[in-house]
C-alpha cells in the first residue's frame, strides 16, 4: 500500500497514470487530453460514495422537473468549464475534477429556486437540502487531490446555465395533462410562447458563460498560471493537516543512486529506506517519500 488511508485518497502514481491534473503536465505537449479524463476521475472510495449520492439525488430532481436533455447539456459543459478553471489553478500536486458535474446540477437547482421561487411550495426545504449538499462536498474539496476550482467553475456554470435553459415547470405538466391527439400541437405552442420568457436574463447568461468558457480555454492554451498573483488561492483546494500534505509536488526526500540502489531519506523524520533497483517513477518516488515522511 502507498498511501495509509486509500479510501480518502488513490495514490500520485495513479491518478498520473488514469489522467489527472498536474501543473507539470500542462509544461509538456499534447497534455490536454487531461482536461478530458480529469472529469471522470476520483479521489478515492468516500469521494466516489459522496459524490455519486448527491448527484442522483439532486440530478433526479432536476431531471423529473426539467427533462433529462437539460439536465445533461448542463452536468456535461459544468464539468469541463469546471475542469478548465481547475487547470488555471491547478499546482504540482495531481487534482481530480469529477465534483465540477455534481456542482453543475447544485447551482442549476439554485438556479431553479431563484428563477420560480414563487411557485415552489417545498422551497426552503430545498433550500437547507441544497445547502447541505454544498457544504459537505466543499468540505470534501479540501481533501489533497480533490479540486475546488473545479466546483466552483462547475457551480458558476450551472448556475448561470439554468437560467438559460429552464423553463416554468408547471408548462411541462401542462402539456403532460393535456395529452391526446391535440398533444404535441398545444406542447409546441407552449414552446414557443413562453419556453423563451426573460429573454434579458437568459441572454446575459449566456453570453457570461460564453465569456467564462472562452477565458477559460485561452487561459489553459497559454499555460497561465493563476498562482503566481493569488498566493491564498492553494488554501481553497487543501487545507494542510498531520493525516495529509498539501505540498505543492515539492519532494522533502534525498534521493541518492549508488551501485544499482536508490536510497530515499525524509529530510523531515530522517526515515530512510534502501531499494535493490533503480528505475522507479517520478511519480512512485512521490508516492514512497509521502508514506514515509507521515
Amino acid at each position: 500500500m502507498i498511501m495509509k488511508n486509500s479510501s480518502l485518497c488513490c495514490s500520485v502514481c495513479r491518478l498520473d497514470d488514469m489522467g489527472a491534473l498536474r501543473r507539470r503536465f500542462f509544461m509538456q505537449p499534447q497534455q490536454t487530453w487531461r482536461l478530458f479524463t480529469s472529469l471522470w476521475l476520483h479521489a478515492g472510495a468516500f469521494h466516489v460514495v459522496i459524490n455519486l449520492f448527491s448527484i442522483i439525488f439532486i440530478g433526479i430532481h432536476l431531471e423529473q422537473e426539467f427533462g433529462p436533455l437539460r439536465i445533461g447539456i448542463i452536468y456535461m459543459l459544468s464539468a469541463f468549464i469546471g475542469s478548465l478553471l481547475a487547470a488555471v489553478f491547478v499546482q504540482n500536486n495531481p487534482s481530480v475534477g469529477s465534483s465540477g458535474s455534481l456542482f453543475g446540477l447544485i447551482g442549476a437547482a439554485f438556479s431553479a429556486l431563484t428563477r420560480n421561487w414563487k411557485i415552489y411550495n417545498d422551497k426552503f426545504a430545498a433550500l437547507i437540502a441544497l445547502s447541505f449538499a454544498t457544504i459537505i462536498n466543499i468540505l470534501l474539496g479540501l481533501l489533497p487531490h480533490v479540486d475546488n476550482f473545479s466546483s466552483l467553475g462547475g457551480f458558476i456554470s450551472g448556475f448561470l446555465l439554468g437560467f438559460v435553459l429552464f423553463i416554468d415547470p408547471r408548462l411541462g405538466k401542462r402539456a403532460e395533462n393535456k395529452g391526446g391527439l391535440l398533444g404535441n400541437s398545444i406542447e409546441s405552442s407552449i414552446s414557443l410562447k413562453h419556453k423563451l420568457d426573460r429573454p434579458v436574463l437568459r441572454s446575459a447568461s449566456l453570453v457570461l458563460v460564453a465569456i467564462i468558457f472562452a477565458g477559460g480555454l485561452a487561459a489553459v492554451l497559454r499555460e497561465f498560471d493563476a498562482n503566481n498573483y493569488c498566493g491564498w488561492c492553494h488554501y481553497i483546494n487543501c487545507i494542510p493537516s498531520k493525516k495529509w500534505s498539501c505540498n505543492d509536488g515539492q519532494i522533502p526526500c534525498e534521493v541518492l543512486v549508488s551501485s544499482g540502489r536508490l536510497t530515499l531519506t525524509c529530510t523531515k523524520n530522517d526515515n530512510y529506506r534502501v531499494f535493490s533497483y533503480t528505475n522507479i517513477s517520478q511519480a512512485r518516488i512521490e508516492d514512497l517519500c509521502s508514506l514515509m515522511c507521515s
